[in-house]
């Protein structure tokens, strides 16, 4: 009788492609092969959403400020350029904050970009 030389590895190795296979439906966290397959596509795809998620939000908070700035006649090309030149260090995430819930100080911002343009 041959002898198993990595049952404790390959035992720990099952283990943990199990654990992440959870919650998965039918052979894909029942069977080893689907399992590791299905648990390498979902590392890729979580992977590649971590830095999908960062360019969504970026995309939100300039829509928000782009919405923001139309009642006030002025583009977010303009808007953020005034802000460089009056040296207003903030990000767009604090910008679509002021937009939507502090709608006096954003306009004092507005304001402040718009002097610095001309």
């Amino acid at each position: 009788m041959t002898r198993a030389k990595f049952a404790v590895a390959r035992l720990k190795r099952k283990k943990r492609i199990f654990k992440m296979a959870k919650g998965q439906r039918g052979g894909r966290s029942r069977l080893l092969r689907t399992a590791t397959e299905s648990t390498k596509r979902s590392l890729a795809f979580a992977y590649r959403g971590r830095k999908q998620k960062k360019r969504e939000f970026r995309r939100l908070w300039i829509t928000r400020i782009t919405a923001a700035l139309t009642l006030s006649e002025i583009s977010y090309s303009k808007f953020t350029n005034g802000l460089k030149k009056a040296k207003v260090m903030l990000d767009r995430k604090s910008l679509a904050e002021l937009a939507i819930n502090h709608k006096a100080a954003f306009n004092k911002l507005v304001k402040l970009a718009q002097e610095n343009l001309k």
